[in-house]
């Protein structure tokens, strides 16, 4: 059914749509507009039967849900930015154990210095956590992915993150297909756990290990990932065979086929991606994008598949390594180490700051170092660099540079 709606409340509906029997919710811009969607849904008894559980934390949001989902209950949380590091611990347990967990997690960079506003520091610095990490494009994508998140989740006993910018997507009104009951029903069975708390039949769940096998543990989560890069495309394909439309899957490539150059990010800039390819296109410049969705589990071979041939890659990073450079581009380069194209990572829109089509048309056409700063104010670098030199104690430099833009520096 259309609908013109937020991003947030269109996930709200659709995770009701998925009858998880347990919600456990702490508050944290720019994701509150979720849970309170679905404490509105839980407390009108649409969402039910559904035990809405209020805590104190994040960590205990998602402690709660390994709770939960350990006695076999199908379960949703969702944060954001700090929320998501408060997590940390529990984020760990939650995939050491194999609970089938969906979370949402609404990008907001991380601070200090405190800024709410988009970019996917919070997600990627969770990269390796063991959950299954899912980025969306769209509102539309938002909602169908987090159908396919608990197919995928409970059909491999993993977490599953998905991934949606923060204000970009979560406060946006848009129109949005929102599925119906029956198709959610046909495609996402009930909820069958692989393991369960049972005091009919005991058993440990999180007991030690120690080095005779804790190997073979970390293994075992490393191969339940390997079967998602296999199970995401079958799940997007069954996807669009019940709802009629694409979404999902590991990497989708746009006016790809003859381009020299392709643009890979995540995410909802590739919205402005796009729009630049259409218009350089236009130019006769030979250029395409690539959507990458699933950046955990990563898709090592369709990436090699789709930019094997390209003779530059750009990836958009929206975080990076401080020290190092680019996240994404590290795992693109290994999986083009075998004769791939040349990779060039730009580092844009942290913070929230605006990727606007002029700024990428201008990184696009010019000779890129192999690490660039989209828009980066070296000006205003150089004046905090030249105020740090000149006296031990300089003050925060996050404060300096803005009373320098701000004309009082």
């Amino acid at each position: 059914m259309l609908r013109q709606m937020e991003g947030s409340q269109a996930v709200a509906e659709t995770v009701a749509l998925c009858r998880p029997e347990v919600v456990c919710a702490y508050p944290i811009s720019p994701q509150t507009h979720i849970v309170e969607a679905l404490s509105r849904l839980v407390t009108s008894g649409r969402l039910a039967p559904c035990e809405y559980v209020n805590v104190e934390s994040e960590f205990a949001a998602l402690s709660a849900c390994v709770g939960a989902s350990a006695a076999g209950a199908r379960v949703y949380t969702a944060t954001a930015s700090q929320g998501l590091l408060y997590m940390t611990e529990a984020l760990y347990n939650a995939s050491g154990l194999g609970l089938p967990i969906v979370m949402t997690v609404a990008n907001r960079a991380i601070g200090a210095p405190i800024n709410i506003w988009n970019d996917h520091s919070d997600s990627m610095s969770q990269r390796d956590s063991g959950w299954i990490q899912l980025y969306a494009e769209s509102n539309q994508e938002a909602v169908d992915l987090h159908v396919q998140a608990y197919a995928l989740a409970e059909e491999l006993s993993l977490p599953v993150m998905v991934c949606m910018d923060g204000f970009v997507l979560t406060h946006a009104f848009e129109r949005v297909d929102l599925p119906a009951r029956d198709q959610v029903d046909a495609f996402l069975p009930p909820y069958e756990p692989r393991q369960v708390l049972d005091p009919g039949d005991p058993v440990s769940i999180g007991a030690m290990v120690g080095p005779e096998a804790f190997t073979e543990v970390r293994y075992l989560a490393h191969i339940r990932h390997l079967e998602a890069l296999e199970r995401i495309p079958a799940l997007a394909g069954a996807f669009e065979r019940e709802f009629g439309r694409e979404s999902g899957g590991l990497v989708r490539g746009y006016r790809t086929e003859d381009a020299d150059t392709v643009v890979l990010a995540l995410g909802s800039v590739l919205g402005t991606v796009k729009d630049v390819v259409d218009e350089l296109r236009e130019s006769g410049v030979r250029i395409g994008a690539a959507g990458l969705t699933t950046f955990r589990p990563f898709p090592a071979h369709a990436v090699r598949g789709l930019l094997g041939s390209v003779r530059r890659v750009v990836v958009l990073e929206r975080a990076f390594a401080v020290g190092v450079g680019g996240i994404v581009s590290a795992d693109v380069r290994s999986a083009l180490a075998d004769g791939g194209g040349e990779v060039f990572t730009v580092v844009a829109g942290l913070g929230g700051r605006p990727v606007t089509k002029a700024s990428l048309r201008r990184a696009l056409t010019a000779d890129l170092e192999p690490l660039t700063f989209l828009d980066l104010d070296r000006e205003l670098l150089a004046g905090e660099l030249r105020r740090a030199g000149a006296k031990r104690r300089s003050g925060p430099s996050a404060e300096n540079m803005l009373r320098d833009l701000a004309g009082g520096g």
